[in-house]
């Protein structure tokens, strides 16, 4: 006689990280307990990052994490930054309608979907077929190089947004910037990150642009724009 089945003898299905529901309300915890508090207003900025879909911008085993505030690694030393790091980036670069824009480090794409319908064109550089090739859709032009290379073809930029922090500021991206342009990045200086927006001093190629530090904040640095360490003895 065969006997009766326990309760517990078919195999559960896995559950899953998040359902649609779930992802609206963490994007508004995002705003709520992480975006706002920490200063950020822009309406514009708010109104975006409560609309767009972070997790599409990860693998999918991430989506649980996407909203975090923290950065989510995506393979290869790069990374997602946190929410209120590319938050800061937006409102202190305060992009215009008129604004031909670069946006160096596209990764997967998240930053480039904020950015594209607030400026009147955006190129946007990311060496990683892998990373861009995440996204269903990728706002801007998108174009394959090095990071620290910038996109020359199409300068100069009114607006230069870079998704990372840096040790240093290449001569060839700041000679993209158009007169007076605009560029914001995270900038390392003695082990802290802090934002930084810097503006390009006269009109010619090879003027400088003198990054000013604002808020501490946590952001991965690229490593196409480490400092090169020398020698001590």
């Amino acid at each position: 006689m065969a006997s009766a089945a326990t309760p517990h003898s078919e195999p559960r299905p896995e559950p899953t990280p998040a359902s649609g529901e779930n992802f609206a309300a963490a994007r508004k915890a995002m705003i709520d307990s992480q975006l706002r508090p920490s200063g950020i207003s822009d309406a514009r900025i708010l109104a975006a990052m409560a609309s767009a879909p972070r997790e599409q911008y990860v693998a999918a085993d991430q989506r649980s994490i996407a909203y975090m505030d923290r950065s989510v690694p995506l393979g290869d030393g790069r990374a997602l930054s946190a929410p209120i790091a590319q938050a800061m980036l937006l409102q202190t670069a305060r992009p215009a309608n008129t604004d031909k824009a670069l946006l160096i480090g596209g990764a997967t794409g998240y930053l480039a979907s904020l950015l594209a319908p607030m400026v009147a064109s955006l190129d946007v550089v990311e060496p990683s077929a892998r990373l861009s090739g995440v996204a269903g859709s990728k706002a801007g032009d998108w174009h394959n190089g090095a990071l620290n290379a910038g996109f020359a073809a199409n300068g100069p930029y009114d607006l230069v947004v870079i998704d990372g922090a840096i040790e240093k500021l290449p001569s060839a991206i700041a000679d993209q910037l158009a007169a007076d342009g605009r560029l914001v990045t995270g900038l390392v200086e003695r082990g802290v990150t802090r934002i930084a927006i810097g503006r390009k001093a006269g009109a010619g190629a090879d003027a400088p642009v003198a990054l000013q530090t604002l808020a501490e904040t946590g952001m991965p640095v690229l490593a196409d724009f480490k400092e090169e360490k020398g020698w001590s003895f």
